[in-house]
């Protein structure tokens, strides 16, 4: 008996290539894609490890837990670190940028998250690059949650190492990732002693085995299954159009922070600003004494498919996040965690407007 997911022809170097070649039009740039087989930690790590050392002075912004995550690979390569830590409900400026190369005019290493799906905030990419640009400090950014949810360009804004995965707005499995990197990302890893190679997370293998030899021999066997499914994403968004799907996540964004407004009870967006609001997820954090957490877990047994989750780790008990990204940027995903969520909150006492709020989700669509 065949099985589609079973009996798969070998993926060959040339449909290995073909789709990097699809992702790199995607982020319309000209640098070099390396697609990664592993979850978005693995190119996220390996391009920090690839061009950070003991001679490295990185300033670190940190809008969420993955900017934390970068700060610590970055000291464990031996970099000086300087944290630009915000609050989670609001996004850091290119001022806030300019300031810390006014005080440290050493930085050559910037490391930035686009949109935070798991604080809900999303960071002004294009003018924080000017400032980067302007200063010749090396930029790396992690696309993973904003790429197909709003432009992500990274040689337009002077991005040297942009990380991309499917699993978030792409709707793809996590098991797939993709690493844009500029001639001068790849000269500084070229200098760099303690840079991986002949590891996993050595991004220089593939540079000098696959990229330099004409992307003929791939460096292993390919996840066959993961690199047909990130080809079918890239495929459906370019059929959709990328616009059409960035407006389709921008409207779930706009359609999910009106009704959390409109619902009442206390319940309120996390991120201060709508401007400053990621289209990938809508935080909202709960009134006082009631736990988020709890909120979710109730919620998720009224109807176990929403795409709802508390914040993690201390955010667990006062933030909400409504994941309405990929499949679930859609009109009934936002309209089913709304009235979920309102039914919870009405059960502990709370006064709600779930009509109200459902009526603003719907005129945000139209």
């Amino acid at each position: 008996m065949t099985h589609p997911f079973l009996d798969l022809a070998p993926l060959s170097a040339a449909r290995f290539a073909a789709v990097e070649d699809r992702v790199a039009r995607l982020l319309g740039t000209e640098q070099d894609v390396v697609i990664m087989q592993g979850e978005a930690l693995l190119p996220l790590e390996g391009a920090i490890r690839g061009t950070a050392g003991p001679g490295t002075t990185a300033l670190n912004v940190i809008t969420g837990p993955y900017g934390q995550t970068f700060g610590n690979w970055l000291r464990d390569c031996g970099a000086t670190v300087i944290d630009l830590a915000v609050p989670f409900h609001t996004a850091v400026t290119a001022d806030q940028i300019r300031q810390a190369f006014a005080e440290h005019p050493e930085i050559d290493f910037v490391s930035l998250v686009h949109a935070e799906a798991a604080t809900g905030n999303t960071n002004p990419v294009a003018e924080i690059g000017e400032v980067v640009g302007a200063h010749g400090a090396l930029f790396y950014l992690d696309a993973v949650a904003s790429v197909g949810a709003e432009p992500v360009l990274p040689d337009a804004w002077g991005v040297d190492l942009c990380v991309i995965g499917a699993q978030k707005a792409m709707g793809g499995p996590a098991g797939v990732s993709a690493v844009s990197v500029s001639e001068r990302a790849w000269a500084r890893m070229a200098a760099n002693p303690r840079a991986p190679r002949r590891s996993y997370l050595s991004l220089l293998d593939w540079k000098e085995r696959w990229i330099d030899g004409g992307r003929k021999a791939l460096l292993h066997a390919p996840a066959q299954l993961e690199m047909l499914a990130l080809e079918a994403c890239v495929e459906r968004i370019e059929a959709d159009g990328p616009a059409a799907v960035m407006a389709r996540h921008r409207t779930a964004a706009l359609s999910a922070r009106a009704a959390a407004v409109a619902l009442g009870g206390g319940v309120e967006p996390y991120v201060y600003e709508a401007a400053e609001a990621a289209p990938v997820a809508t935080t909202l954090r709960t009134p006082a004494g009631v736990v988020a957490s709890e909120v979710v877990a109730r919620a998720l047994e009224l109807d176990p498919a929403l795409p709802l989750a508390a914040g993690g780790g201390a955010l667990a008990k006062e933030m909400i996040r409504v994941n309405h990204y990929g499949a679930d940027a859609t009109p009934g995903a936002v309209r089913g965690s709304v009235a979920a969520l309102g039914a919870v909150l009405a059960e502990r006492g709370l006064r709600v407007d779930v009509e109200g709020a459902l009526r603003a989700a719907a005129e945000a669509w139209r």
